[in-house]
């Protein structure tokens, strides 16, 4: 399974940019897409996630102003980020936990440099 990530870019504070990422690959069923960031200095946190069943959670420091959202269909996630602040800037990284065969995997993104920057 291979995950391709697109979006990033620089962005001045109050901006928005959307975030995708796909999977492709073997036969695989997904069970978790997710959005994880890490800053200079800092570990990897957790921005959101959204189950295959359509359930949502996003971390309390970018709630009310990213979502995430899937296509199950196209293998896809998506996070719309808007309001964005300079401490937002990070490299971005999608996450997926998929099935095959009857085994767990996750999966990483390249990762997509984010910068909130005047």
């Amino acid at each position: 399974v291979q995950l391709v990530e697109s979006g990033g870019g620089l962005v001045q504070p109050g901006g928005s940019l959307r975030l995708s990422c796909a999977a492709s690959g073997n036969m695989f069923s997904i069970n978790t897409m997710a959005w994880y960031r890490q800053a200079p200095g800092k570990e990897r946190e957790l921005v959101a996630y959204v189950t295959s069943g359509g359930s949502t959670n996003v971390a309390d420091s970018v709630k009310g102003r990213f979502t995430i959202s899937g296509d199950n269909a196209k293998n896809a996630v998506y996070l719309q980020m808007n309001s964005l602040k300079p401490e937002d800037t990070a490299v971005y990284y999608c996450h997926f936990l998929v099935t095959m065969a009857t085994n767990e995997y996750y999966y990483w993104g390249q990762g997509t440099q984010v910068t909130v920057s005047s």
